[in-house]
């Protein structure tokens, strides 16, 4: 594809980039908890924890995914070129973590009925929720890192995917994934669950901090654009403030977290992820096929974006105020021996 006419509106393509970065966003952070959830599983006494974790999460877990639809469906319509290459490029973690998926999701239904087989559905869901974040992560750095674009077409291979950054990221979002699901149990639940979410939250803070760290001098030592990106002046003076309010926040998260507050910690660690999502985007932007294509490159004809555009002004307001109403409606503590099924 050429690059974008000079007729066409420079802003859709940006519009639906940021309806992209919003769908994602609303992704992680409302099915994040509840895989966060799945992988601390283990870690709960005995089932009757395992009941009141999963009760926490029970009224909300598959709506979440729907922002995992939008995103990928909106990718697919607004920007065909960029999903025809990162699809390729990214084609077996997408499939591990749509597998992982499925798993969890049977696993989450199937273990209310089972007895005999219960220690396998916990499994499962065990399973499928860290793998399920582990390879959402392995996404992550697989595009952040970049891929092999030749005449408008994926030119690498299969396993372009698999280095050591992509795998760390993989490791980090499930340290980040867990921490969300502490914070959201100490919101959503009492006694011995809350406590011992607590402290997973306050073990796991710093070392989701580490990676953070670690991915953030990774990426401008690796990949000089980004370098280029945050240490330049003025840019340096400008985007300061990022890493600076993200560490900020974590102690505030820390000393909520060691005064007992509710609902503080969960809100501070949805913070934190808007955080680094932030500083991802500031990175890469404008490439929506990093470091080969930018969203103007990738972008449908205006016709097709405004039609569609035209869809997601009536759906989107819909979707945010039916998971509004949701978590209104399911607000407040569950309690042990409580629960929707």
């Amino acid at each position: 594809m050429e690059t974008v006419s000079a007729g066409m509106a420079w802003y859709l393509p940006v519009i639906w980039a940021l309806l992209l970065a919003l769908a994602i966003a609303m992704y992680v952070i409302l099915d994040g908890f509840d895989l966060g959830l799945g992988i601390l599983f283990p870690f709960a006494k005995d089932e009757r924890e395992k009941d009141q974790m999963m009760n926490s999460v029970a009224p909300f877990w598959d709506g979440n995914e729907t922002w995992l639809v939008l995103g990928g469906g909106g990718l697919l319509v607004a920007f065909p070129l960029a999903y025809s290459v990162v699809m390729p490029a990214l084609y077996l973690p997408v499939i591990f973590m749509l597998l992982a998926l499925v798993f969890r999701g049977v696993a989450f239904e199937f273990r209310w009925v089972a007895d005999t087989s219960r220690f396998l559905w916990n499994l499962a869901f065990a399973g499928g929720s860290t793998l399920a974040a582990f390879f959402q992560g392995v996404l992550l750095g697989g595009f952040v890192q970049g891929m092999k674009v030749e005449n408008n077409a994926f030119a690498g291979g299969p396993m372009d995917w698999a280095t050591p950054f992509a795998l760390l990221c993989g490791l980090g979002v499930v340290a980040g994934y867990a921490l969300l699901g502490a914070v959201w149990l100490v919101m959503k639940t009492d006694g011995e669950v809350a406590r011992r979410a607590r402290a997973h939250a306050r073990t796991l803070l710093p070392v989701v901090l580490i990676f953070m760290g670690i991915v953030s001098l990774w990426t401008p030592l690796a990949i000089p654009r980004i370098a280029e990106r945050w240490f330049t002046t003025p840019n340096l003076f400008y985007l300061a403030p990022v890493p600076i309010i993200t560490l900020v926040l974590a102690w505030f998260v820390w000393r909520w977290l060691d005064r007992g507050h509710e609902y503080l910690p969960f809100f501070g660690v949805i913070g934190l992820f808007l955080l680094g999502y932030l500083g991802i985007g500031i990175s890469i932007f404008p490439y929506l096929v990093p470091p080969a294509l930018t969203v103007w490159e990738t972008a449908a004809a205006p016709a097709s974006q405004i039609f569609m555009l035209i869809g997601a002004v009536f759906i989107l307001p819909i979707i945010l105020a039916y998971v509004a109403f949701v978590y209104w409606i399911f607000r407040g503590k569950v309690r042990e021996g409580e629960g929707y099924h």
